[in-house]
């Protein structure tokens, strides 16, 4: 397929990741607070929602990877519109907080369904080995997920209540996620059964070791992508930054995330995906060096960091392509994205827990040093990659 022929299909999956993210992964941000107001219910408990649905989503993965290499992305991107819709409706009638988690057990399937790790398997399987560049201009369409959806959730709570918000949310997912699904994404190209099946046998040992280190990356990576998201404003106090200035410096993450994948696409995909990987983990690192050390220039680090993160994104797609091929790519995609997620689900509590019992010294140590520990995952990763070229 052409790259003209494309565009309609990655600017549907981008309003459609934009929506995904806004109304599920960035959602307790802006609605926990007016949750825990109107209804009494314990802010852990609210916020804890999240990490529900994301132990929901990692569970739902590898079977996910497996439909999209099956039928194509297609009807699994609709089946996660109408889970979200379902999770969004639950969240606004809950009557009381088991309601309430019930629903971020809908979303939680939902986000398994439709967030970034479905629709890089879904352009891989409609692309093949051409998917890389459909995969980076993905990403840049869902770094303005926070960017949209946080003044639009604030806007709808100020207009019709936290209630009011997850039902136009819901809505929104019935009346444009579900129509550009079934009206953009197409089905994936017919292929011989017996050619897909020789392709996708048993990974190879030196496979596995690859698919083991990268799943290990993604696993430090969402422990720090989730402690950073919800501890930042924390660690910036610690460091002496007053609130207010601390909600400006945190601001800079969104456009550097956003800046940095504009870079990585004008390289149209000339180098290997490993050195995306070690880009966006070096900078990650490089910025929290500068954090830990307490060194000035707050809004430097939080530049290194967020364009880091915004290319780490591109990295999560783009590498597994790379390594294992496209005919397996839904296959793996699903099975990696698994532990990840547990990792986003489960950090930020543990965070808590190192803020509480020990400091916020600590946690910028531990930060640094997961961040140092993953640029040894990637170093392991280049030696493998050139034993067997």
């Amino acid at each position: 397929m052409s790259g003209g022929r494309r565009w309609p299909v990655i600017s549907a999956l981008g309003v459609i990741e934009i929506l995904a993210w806004g109304s599920s992964f960035y959602l307790p941000a802006v609605l926990a607070g007016p949750v825990a107001e109107s209804t009494g219910w314990p802010l852990a408990w609210v916020v804890g929602g999240l990490s529900l649905g994301l132990l929901v989503a990692a569970f739902a993965a590898p079977h996910v990877g497996a439909a999209i290499h099956r039928h194509g992305g297609r009807p699994v991107l609709a089946l996660a519109a109408l889970l979200l819709a379902a999770g969004l409706i639950t969240l606004a009638a809950a009557p009381v907080l088991p309601v309430y988690l019930a629903g971020w057990l809908l979303l939680g399937l939902g986000m398994g369904c439709g967030l970034y790790d479905p629709a890089f398997a879904t352009l891989g399987r409609l692309y093949g080995a051409a998917a890389r560049p459909a995969i980076t201009t993905l990403t840049l369409w869902g770094g303005f997920a926070s960017t949209v959806c946080w003044p639009l959730s604030a806007l709808l709570v100020a207009q019709v209540g936290w209630r009011g918000a997850c039902l136009a949310y819901a809505g929104l997912h019935l009346g444009v996620t579900l129509p550009l699904v079934l009206l953009l994404i197409p089905n994936p190209p017919a292929a011989a059964a017996e050619h897909r099946a020789a392709r996708t046998g048993p990974l190879s040992a030196s496979e596995r070791r690859a698919f083991r280190l990268f799943a290990g990356v993604l696993v430090l990576g969402g422990a720090i992508m989730a402690l950073v998201s919800v501890h930042l404003l924390t660690l910036l106090q610690a460091r002496g930054v007053a609130l207010a200035s601390a909600v400006s410096y945190a601001a800079l993450i969104g456009p550097a995330q956003v800046g940095a994948r504009i870079v990585e696409m004008s390289f149209e995909g000339r180098h290997h995906p490993l050195w995306t990987l070690t880009a966006a983990l070096g900078l990650v690192a490089l910025g929290l060096v500068l954090l830990a050390l307490g060194l000035p220039g707050v809004g430097i680090w939080l530049v290194l960091y967020g364009g880091g993160n915004g290319i780490y994104s591109i990295a999560r797609g783009t590498v597994p392509l790379a390594l294992f091929g496209p005919v397996r790519y839904p296959l793996v995609v699903g099975r990696l994205a698994r532990p990840g997620l547990v990792a986003q689900a489960l950090a930020p509590p543990a965070g808590a827990f190192v803020l509480t019992q020990a400091s916020p010294e600590a946690l910028l140590w531990l930060l640094l040093a997961l961040s140092l520990a993953n640029l040894g995952l990637v170093g392991a990763l280049w030696h493998l990659h050139r034993a067997e070229r």
